[in-house]
């Protein structure tokens, strides 16, 4: 397939696929676009170009990435193959040889395509505002909750001010005004190192955010590399092509040439402004806190940009459909990069960094457990809450098989552990203050020993109801809210009634946390936190290690510190149900 070189050649290939959609009636994007993608987004539909956008002279493009199909129209089989090649030249073209040199040409023809090439001119510095007018960019606000309007594909180019390489990241930018947007660099990013070594410098970073782009430019920013691998190489990777860059006539940074914003400035030490609230891929508002400050400087387009925008919101959205794409092509990498770990999985339905599962080898007494700590100190895998190992011939995407396996062979005295007091996801609200929280790691290996119930013929203590057997070993049950029971989960754990059950989930509603295996993750992992929300029937502290005894009760309710689940709001409802029906095929309504 040709490369993609720009978002007008991707557009003109969803196009003639029958993949774009275009919507000539006048909308806003305060909140009325999102909620229309989000109506086509969860019917499977179409990219959505958005030709009269309010207090705009820009077209909004969304949904670019919503279905594997788009995804394998930007990107074909191509990268995934390369990826692939490199990998098998390490393990089997070490030491070289002549042969298997000339059995890997293909590979290293392809090879010579990826990097960065300089052109003198660009589409990208057709037209320049200096200083900026922030207002006339079609920024979306999805959530009647959000702060304001925000950049949501953001591209955030920063160089390391010591000359350690360079980091595109996707970091959310909140427009203050005409010239000045919050940035919300997280601790455990590329882009919050950076202005860290500038802060402690007491010096500016300089900042180039791009928006659109060629769609490998905006894959790249999301892929979780490990640090100082270069974003801009793997973006050249996935288009097949070396990356157009052209120089800045007013200096700094360097541009990517078939971008369709550039916004240049810079970001101050130690300043700070509130950031948010924002509607995160979590599914729950992520609360107001104070956030670097971009002061822009200039800002380049095309004379006939068009600004791209996603919607994050409960699963599955977007990032849903990209994250999957990301983990095919970098998936082959994690042996080379975290020996013994031979498959490895993050569930888009828990917004990633909740829930992620391993195939390891368990060569010699616990490798496994080196191996998962392994993947917990990796990158933004680090980030993970709770982690399945095991050693089966499994396939550990298909969470069923795999938590079954997993409770078929876990020595619960043994093979689950807590870790306390570490650092957790800024989004992530369920620990006890933002960023810090805790992570578990649950083992299943070896051979099975033990049967699991599949029916239950228990009885409940007072203050729950509703039981559900959903897995095998499984128990669903709902109970009263934390604010009138908060000490449930440990009263569940060692009732007698449900002593058969390995595992109990306590929810707030069995029917809305079992009708779909999506619903039950995203109610299962992102509404508890392992240091507070785990009780056994017993704790027994053996050689510094706490063993519980089951049953084991997850307690996934939602706690008073949480942040509100997003709904959309009733006026921005009724305002998309009064018009769908003149913009929208019927199956859309």
């Amino acid at each position: 397939m040709p490369a993609l070189l720009n978002l007008r050649s991707f557009l003109d290939a969803l196009r003639v696929n029958n993949q774009l959609l275009t919507i000539d009636t006048p909308v806003d994007p305060h909140l009325e676009i999102a909620e229309i993608h989000r109506r086509v987004i969860a019917q499977g539909g179409p990219a959505l170009l958005f030709t009269q956008v309010k207090n705009s002279r820009f077209p909004v493009v969304t949904n670019l990435f919503g279905t594997s199909l788009r995804l394998e129209l930007a990107f074909g089989k191509r990268p995934v193959q390369f990826v692939q090649e490199l990998v098998d030249l390490v393990e089997h073209a070490i030491p070289p040889t002549f042969a298997s040199l000339w059995r890997s040409r293909a590979f290293f023809q392809q090879g010579l395509k990826v990097g960065l090439k300089t052109r003198k001119n660009a589409p990208i510095l057709e037209c320049c505002q200096r200083p900026t007018r922030l207002s006339e960019l079609p920024m979306l606000t999805s959530w009647h909750s959000d702060g304001g309007a925000f950049v949501t594909l953001p591209l955030v180019y920063t160089e390391h001010p010591d000359g350690h390489g360079h980091n595109l990241g996707m970091y959310r930018i909140q427009r203050y005004d005409d010239t000045t947007t919050g940035i919300h660099w997280q601790i455990h990013k590329g882009g919050g190192f950076h202005y860290f070594a500038a802060e402690q410098r007491n010096i500016p970073l300089p900042l180039t955010l791009f928006i659109g782009g060629p769609p490998a430019l905006m894959l790249a920013a999301i892929a979780p590399l490990p640090e100082n691998i270069p974003e801009l190489i793997l973006a050249s990777l996935l288009q097949g092509e070396k990356l157009a860059m052209v120089d800045d006539p007013h200096g700094g940074h360097r541009l990517v040439a078939e971008a369709e914003f550039a916004i240049k400035g810079i970001v101050p030490p130690h300043l700070r402004k509130p950031e948010g609230p924002f509607g995160d891929h979590y599914g729950y508002n992520s609360l107001q806190h104070d956030y670097p400050v971009f002061q822009t400087s200039h800002l380049y387009h095309r004379k006939d940009a068009i600004y791209p925008a996603t919607v994050v919101g409960r699963p599955k959205q977007e990032d849903f459909f990209i994250g999957d794409f990301l983990q095919e092509l970098l998936s082959p990498l994690f042996p080379l990069v975290m020996k013994g770990v031979l498959q490895l999985k993050t569930f888009g339905e828990t917004g990633f960094h909740c829930l992620a599962a391993a195939r390891v080898a368990d060569r010699y007494p616990r490798e496994a457990f080196a191996a998962g700590l392994r993947i917990l100190g990796e990158g933004q895998l680090s980030l993970t809450k709770f982690l399945l190992v095991t050693d089966g011939a499994i396939d550990v995407a298909d969470f069923p098989r795999l938590w079954q396996f997993v409770l078929e062979r876990i020595q619960w005295d043994r093979d689950l552990f807590v870790f306390a007091n570490v650092s957790q996801d800024t989004l992530d609200y369920t620990g006890p203050s933002v960023n810090k929280g805790s992570k578990a790691m649950m083992l299943g290996l070896g051979e099975q020993i033990r049967e699991l119930p599949l029916e239950f013929q228990g009885t409940l203590p007072e203050g729950c109801s509703h039981p559900m057997a959903y897995l095998p070993g499984t128990l669903v049950v709902q109970g009263l809210p934390y604010s009138s029971a908060s000490s449930l989960g440990g009263e569940l754990a060692q009732f007698p009634g449900v002593i058969d059950w390995p595992v109990v989930i306590l929810v707030d509603s069995t029917h809305e946390a079992t009708c779909s295996l999506q619903e039950f993750l995203w109610c299962f992992f992102t509404r508890f936190e392992p240091a507070n929300d785990i009780h056994g029937r017993e704790q027994i502290v053996h050689r510094f290690h706490v063993g519980l005894q089951p049953p084991i009760v997850f307690d996934c309710r939602m706690k008073p510190w949480y942040t509100d689940i997003l709904e959309v709001d009733p006026a921005t409802k009724k305002l998309v149900d009064d018009k769908i029906m003149t913009m929208l095929p019927r199956r859309f309504w």
